[in-house]
């Protein structure tokens, strides 16, 4: 069995239904972030998996075991909130050993574990220091280091990055992804945020209006989604509109392509900007015009309007004459960077 086993969980607050059969099986070791807008439920399921919200309809097994009768504070779970909740009156090393000294653990075992958690999170030397002395990546260091001593069965992040500026944010995701490989705990991430989520998950759950709407390798989803708010959600994409040939392929001005599931009739494939290609007007592929371009330093974006709609691409600064305002050209993708939308259908 899987380590963390959700099985058709839901929660609602009176009509509102705030999680709704959510089914997620996480194995021992892996990263797994809920990922979604503000109200789609994803830190509503991690309040339920902590125990500071009770469940409504489902199950959650930690290791075969139902956690509906465990208290939180038995549930041997690591947290990092978004706000770090550090005990401002405490010294780093004492922040860290709270919970050990809460679980009755001997002090020379208290101390040699806080010093390990503090060399983990990159800490050494600051046993000290208090909270407010300290920058926000250093105070979210003490929190993931007051998480990890306890050795926790699962650890749980609630958008613990969220309050750090974007270049001390991106540095931090490296440094926990490391942390997270190196002791092997078994993680979920909640976050809004979806470079974070792909750049620390080894799956992602996309969530939706209390629902799941895909699971998958962030490389999968991003580039396989399985509907329009996926396509949309994880970064720029484009909506082609093209007709199912019922023989497995679509077809757009002419141009046509094998894409999985296809049928007959009006389609919708989602295809990313770095996967079209833009070549000379009359070469093989659809046809579309040039409306404008914008220089953004290793690429160019493209506005262009075409046969299948208005497009965005990708057109890495390589050296090579780029199309100008006005433009005729050419379009094509190849058969694996489409998607067909879960609807099937053009709007």
């Amino acid at each position: 069995m899987s380590h963390l086993v959700l099985e058709g969980l839901g929660k609602s607050y009176g009509a509102v239904t705030a999680v709704e059969g959510l089914d997620l099986a996480v194995e021992r070791g892996e990263f797994v972030s809920l990922l979604g807008p503000s109200g789609c439920g994803k830190t509503t399921t991690l309040q339920m998996i902590a125990g500071f919200v009770p469940v409504d309809r489902g199950r959650i097994l930690l290791d075969g075991g139902d956690l509906a009768a465990v208290a939180p504070n038995r549930r041997g779970l690591g947290i990092v909130f978004q706000s770090y909740a550090l005990f401002p009156h405490m010294t780093v090393a004492e922040n860290i050993a709270f919970g050990l000294e809460m679980r009755g653990i001997a002090r020379d075992e208290r101390e040699k574990r806080t010093l390990e958690a503090m060399a983990l999170v990159g800490l050494k030397g600051f046993a000290d220091r208090y909270p407010r002395r300290m920058s926000g990546g250093q105070q979210q260091r003490v929190a993931l280091a007051r998480a990890l001593v306890i050795k926790p069965a699962l650890l749980l992040l609630d958008e613990p990055l969220s309050n750090l500026d974007a270049k001390l944010r991106e540095e931090m995701q490296g440094e926990l992804r490391q942390i997270q490989r190196t002791i092997g705990t078994t993680t979920i991430l909640v976050t809004h945020d979806q470079h974070e989520a792909m750049a620390l998950s080894d799956r992602i759950v996309l969530m939706n209006q209390g629902r799941v709407e895909q699971i998958g390798a962030p490389d999968a989803v991003y580039g396989r989604p399985s509907s329009a708010f996926v396509a949309n959600f994880l970064g720029k994409t484009n909506m082609l509109k093209g007709q199912g040939t019922g023989t497995g392929q679509v077809s757009i001005d002419g141009f046509a392509v094998a894409v999985e599931g296809a049928g007959a009739g009006p389609l919708t494939l989602a295809v990313r900007p770095e996967r079209l290609v833009v070549m000379p007007a009359g070469t093989a592929g659809f046809g579309g015009r040039v409306k404008g371009r914008v220089f953004q330093g290793s690429y160019w974006l493209l506005s262009i309007e075409s046969a299948a709609g208005p497009l965005i691409v990708m057109r890495g600064n390589d050296g090579t004459a780029v199309p100008v305002e006005g433009e005729a050209v050419s379009l094509s993708f190849a058969t694996g960077d489409a998607a067909l939308l879960k609807d099937g259908a053009a709007s």
